[in-house]
């Protein structure tokens, strides 16, 4: 290749990865805001998060499609086609984040009247920091090309897995307790999964960021709990 095609190649990796970057900054922010509306209950912050997912959903297009013209037009190889490939793949799951975060939104939109939040909603804001956490530091470790920091994501998946265990539980106790409470119990069962999914996203980033940096794809099996404490293979 000339100079100027390796330069232009090079911005061309540059400005997909600038993508998938926005794109994680706005799951980052639509997760969070999602949490708030909930607890605080507040619908006009939940319309605005389920308004914000069009972005997020154009971005991973934008994602693809320049992923597909990189590769029809330079064929890359080694490095740059994992550079590639992980962009589409991160893309993939930071769209699902994105999803995942309206949904939560969509079930404070739903929720009808008021709860307790801070005997309710306590564990589910919890899990929802150890989630965003994950995202920060994978989407981190993806900017900074660090397959160690991501295999550090990787391995906390289980505290996030561990406390949506103990939350089902515990909403579950309350629904049995006093039956009033069981539409609320029941959405914030629901927002407590879609934070457990948004762990195993970011799991799968933590996976691709390993395996555009190294070239080697995790081989061990994920163990996961389920909502009976049953641990399964991902």
């Amino acid at each position: 290749m000339t100079s100027h095609t390796v330069t232009s190649f090079d911005e061309e990796l540059k400005a997909i990865a600038g993508r998938v970057s926005e794109m994680g900054g706005l799951a980052e922010a639509m997760l969070s805001e999602a949490i708030t509306a909930l607890v605080r209950l507040d619908k006009e912050v939940a319309r605005r998060v389920v308004a914000q997912d069009k972005r997020v959903d154009q971005l991973q297009f934008e994602v693809e499609e320049q992923a597909i013209l990189i590769i029809a037009r330079r064929q890359p190889v080694a490095q740059d086609l994992r550079d590639v490939i992980s962009a589409m793949r991160i893309s993939n799951d930071l769209e699902r984040v994105g999803d995942l975060a309206k949904n939560i939104a969509k079930r404070v939109i739903a929720i009808d009247g008021s709860f307790d939040s801070k005997k309710f909603a306590l564990g589910v804001e919890h899990m929802s920091e150890l989630a965003q956490e994950q995202l920060k530091d994978v989407l981190d470790a993806y900017g900074a090309r660090d397959a160690q920091a991501a295999e550090a994501v990787r391995d906390r998946d289980d505290a996030v897995d561990a406390l949506y265990t103990s939350i089902f539980r515990e909403l579950l106790t309350y629904m049995m307790e006093d039956p009033r409470q069981i539409s609320i119990c029941a959405h914030l069962l629901f927002c407590a999964k879609n934070i457990e999914r948004i762990g195993d996203h970011a799991t799968n980033i933590a996976e691709n960021v390993m395996y555009m940096t190294t070239g080697v794809q995790p081989l061990e099996e994920r163990q996961k709990q389920d909502e009976t404490g049953v641990e399964t293979g991902v």
